[in-house]
């Protein structure tokens, strides 16, 4: 890692005469990923700029250290590559390849599923990225369709080596320790906390991504976590009865229960589901830009032309979510704050559900803005989304700013998202139980055969 002064400007700056940093793509909770250039090439690249403070305060710096070790190892064109690694005394600085077209779970929860023949190609270049990471003693741990993203061309690229661990991190008794992942695409050997080899947990989650790829849907879901682990262990799944049955066959010995008895990647590319195509000479890890046209050309002409009108009344009416989206919004399907120790508080997203209309839910909000003091203020972006701003001399960190957004889940029922923007994370832990939640209160709603009353969760 090359050690840079403290001079660099990230932001519409240049990074040590190599780098034209621009806007942010996107933000997590230690880090925030810009567009940049190479001005020496030329070239596009995500640059991920990591708070040095923040990551140790939280006791994370290895996890940073091993990921970095991780990504430099792993060179292969289905994964996303790391180009270079730079470090100031407070920041450092990941320069990554550029991948424009989203995360693989965006074209599933707009289209529902896919072919067989388009899934069989995206899971062909996962299987391929996965089995050369295992060859190099590399266990992602969190695989799911979020960090599966593709290029231009549609080529299928795996992403977020964050929970990863190497065959150096494996105990005396040859297996790996530490419970981590997402709950809906973990192995059940991994939640049974007795050890599990990391190779085949990674393949029971491959097993959930295919059955997702075909479906459309998780495998294993309920409302209540200790139930959904149940049906892990148990296996208890049921394929649609659109799967073709080579498909039913191989997600069968994928998602087995018992490692033991689980289907091998050597096995695996010896299936007649993987092994089938229109053309004998495809391989293992063929291009998938046929996988995305078969995907592209299979979409209904109606639902073009739905999606048309859909898009022409986005500016007027809040996002319409479907199953997929509301399994992503429950708390309970993402336990990675379990998995953090030293994670600061507060910098979690509310989530609730309400009857009332969005101008009902937006009228309550600038009534909370109100009360944040005398220059608090909402913007609005249009009748989706809501900004609460605090007083300029509001606040540990500056102002806090909070960000609500509006979904649409049924024609009288929403799904309103709120989460810090901006401010100190404890201003805004005490601004959610003290302001927003008691405001809000007599709008959630909560499932009918809920004893206690509907409260909003923080996650």
């Amino acid at each position: 890692m090359e050690e840079a002064g403290d001079v660099a400007k990230v932001g519409g700056g240049v990074l040590e005469g190599r780098y034209e940093v621009g806007r942010v793509l996107g933000q997590g909770n230690f880090a925030k990923v810009h567009l940049a250039r190479d001005v020496r090439t030329g070239r596009s690249v995500a640059m991920k700029v990591v708070a040095k403070e923040k990551v140790i305060r939280a006791g994370m710096m290895e996890q940073i250290k091993r990921e970095i070790a991780v990504m430099k190892m792993v060179s292969h064109p289905n994964i996303v590559e790391l180009h270079e690694v730079m470090a100031t005394r407070s920041r450092i600085y990941l320069a990554m390849e550029l991948v424009r077209g989203g995360e693989l779970f965006a074209r599933i929860a707009r289209a529902g599923r896919l072919r067989e023949d388009a899934a069989r190609g995206y899971f062909r270049q996962l299987i391929s990225a996965v089995d050369f990471c295992h060859g190099r003693g590399v266990y992602h741990r969190d695989l799911k369709p979020e960090n599966l993203l593709l290029d231009d061309a549609g080529n299928l690229k795996v992403a977020d080596f964050g929970l990863s661990a190497l065959a150096a991190h494996v105990r005396g008794d040859g297996l790996l320790h530490t419970t981590c992942g997402t709950p809906a695409y973990v192995a059940p050997e991994v939640i049974g906390k007795k050890g599990y080899d990391g190779a085949k947990a990674d393949l029971w989650s491959c097993g959930v991504i295919l059955f997702v790829l075909l479906a459309g849907f998780l495998p294993f879901h309920d409302d209540n976590l200790v139930a959904m682990y149940k049906k892990i262990h148990r296996g208890d799944f049921r394929c649609p009865p659109w799967f073709s049955s080579d498909a039913r066959r191989l997600i069968t010995r994928l998602l087995d229960p018992n490692p033991a008895t689980r289907i091998t990647v050597a096995k695996l590319v010896d299936s007649p589901w993987l092994k089938k195509s229109s053309s004998p000479s495809v391989p293992i890890r063929p291009a998938a830009k046929d996988a995305a046209e078969l995907f592209d050309k299979n979409k209904d002409k109606d639902k073009d032309k739905d999606r048309e009108k859909e898009k022409e009344k986005e500016k007027e009416e809040p996002e319409t979510l479907n199953a997929f989206h509301l399994i992503s919004l429950s708390e309970g399907f993402d336990l990675s704050r379990l998995f953090e120790e030293g994670r600061e508080e507060g910098r979690g997203t509310m989530r609730f559900a309400t009857r009332e209309t969005a101008s009902g839910v937006i009228s309550r909000l600038e009534g909370v803005a109100a009360r944040m003091g005398g220059t608090a203020r909402v913007t609005r972006s249009g009748a989706a989304g809501v900004r609460l701003e605090g007083g300029q001399d509001k606040g540990r960190k500056g102002r806090l700013t909070v960000a609500a957004e509006i979904f649409a889940v049924a024609p009288s029922v929403l799904v309103v998202e709120v989460k810090k923007d901006a401010g100190d994370a404890l201003d805004y832990r005490h601004f959610c139980a003290e302001e927003l939640q008691p405001a809000l209160r007599d709008i959630v709603w909560g499932s009918s055969d809920s004893a206690a009353p509907p409260t909003a969760a923080t996650v």
